[in-house]
């Protein structure tokens, strides 16, 4: 299933509707159409490769905002159910695991096949 992508950025309520096999949490993108974040950028070809072919595992980009919004506390998606600390990060629905950021690039891989 191709790679979908949520609003940007993503409300929690949609988030937890989802029913991928894959949440992928991101930076925004800019006005430019750049992720912020330069952990994001790192993987964000790794992460096309994974889910973006037919075949692939399914997954969706859930943008969690821009900078300050993220820096901030009370982002959203730092509260339950997600409790996310960094991004990029990757949590696989059926069972809560997650990779965060150096993570996804050593073991993105061997995760999706788990």
């Amino acid at each position: 299933m191709p790679l979908q992508e949520s609003q940007d950025p993503a409300t929690p309520s949609w988030a937890q509707s989802v029913t991928t096999d894959f949440l992928i949490f991101y930076a925004s993108r800019d006005a430019n159409g750049r992720l912020w974040c330069p952990d994001c950028v790192a993987v964000e070809n790794l992460v096309q490769q994974t889910f973006g072919p037919s075949d692939g595992p399914s997954g969706v980009l859930v943008y969690v905002g821009q900078r300050a919004d993220w820096k901030s506390p009370s982002n959203a998606f730092r509260a339950g159910p997600w409790h996310l600390n960094s991004i990029p990060t990757i949590i696989r629905t059926r069972d809560g695991a997650r990779l965060v950021e150096d993570e996804i690039t050593e073991r993105l891989a061997a995760f999706v096949r788990e």
